[in-house]
């Protein structure tokens, strides 16, 4: 049976199963969520409730909800399967941040276990424990972290992750807000050891598009997701050049949905509208919204 044509983006969250519905897919895979401990998740919006102080802009939480309703948007909206993506930015959290993890996901099978780390001693031991008690998916935020990912330290959880084909999702760019080792270069310098890391490029790689397009083109195990890409929110601070659009096309088995659900400041129909309104076609939305990351993370439906 024919997929119905779909003419427009969803205009709100009620809109977005009859969206991906009349796409001819089974549901949403969001590469880019977030789940955190209580405390921490409290710290994190109240860093966004300043945003105009951080940003320039105000950033209002648009899912500030206690965690039970948050799991329940996620359900209403059809995305069946997503990460919690933890990211500490100090020695000493990355363990127990793990061991969170691992215990939250065990609540619903459409988590994907997630795991993180940081520079520090014993790192190789926590990741290792992670990778064998059946972590998914990594996370590293460099610019929150303030770290270098060449730091020699890491060099062999680089190794560690490469072998065991796990996706690391990267949040390197240098926007919203720049960071001492973000940009393309560092991480270009880290898989140039490791070419079969396989890498997520959170945000697209905002705001330095076209470098970290570059990269999904010369590693075929990296991946980019679409993070807040092309909303009329960060299009105010990181436009994104509309000639660089065949680059996506053809880069349209490596581009993974991403949401930044819960914390972000508009509703997550914005997102697919975003992404529908580049106009690339059916194809490459049911690729973007299911098929590729089904694939990297072997879902079925």
């Amino acid at each position: 049976m024919t997929p119905a044509l779909v003419t427009s983006g969803p205009a709100s969250d009620e809109d977005v199963p009859a969206y991906w519905a009349a796409l001819g897919l089974p549901g949403l895979i969001d590469t880019h969520v977030h789940f955190l401990p209580d405390a921490m998740q409290r710290k994190v919006w109240a860093y966004f409730d300043n945003g105009r102080t951080h940003y320039g802009a105000d950033w209002p939480v648009h899912y500030r909800l206690p965690l039970e309703q948050r799991l329940d948007v996620l359900v209403a909206l059809g995305v069946r399967a997503f990460p919690t993506l933890p990211y500490p930015h100090k020695p000493g959290m990355a363990a127990w941040l793990n061991d969170w993890s691992a215990d939250f996901a065990e609540r619903d099978p459409r988590i994907l276990r997630s795991a993180t780390f940081f520079p520090e001693p014993g790192v190789e031991a926590y990741v290792q424990r992670a990778i064998e008690h059946g972590a998914r998916v990594f996370k590293v935020h460099v610019q929150v972290g303030n770290y270098d990912p060449r730091d020699p330290s890491l060099d062999p959880v680089w190794g560690m992750l490469a072998d065991a084909g796990l996706p690391v999702v990267t949040h390197c760019g240098s926007r919203p807000i720049p960071g001492s080792f973000t940009g393309a270069d560092p991480i270009a310098q880290v898989l140039a050891r490791h070419p079969r890391l396989c890498l997520v490029i959170a945000h697209m790689g905002m705001h330095e598009y076209a470098e970290h397009l570059d990269l999904a083109a010369a590693n075929e195990r990296v991946y980019l997701d679409t993070t807040m890409f092309a909303t009329a929110y960060t299009e105010a601070f990181a436009p994104f050049d509309r000639a660089l659009l065949p680059r996506l096309a053809d880069l349209g088995d490596r581009i993974l949905l991403g949401s930044d659900f819960p914390s972000i400041p508009y509703p997550y129909a914005t997102q697919l509208a975003a992404l529908h309104d580049l106009d690339l076609g059916e194809d490459w939305l049911r690729a973007v919204l299911w098929h590729n990351a089904a694939a990297l993370f072997g879902i079925s439906t």
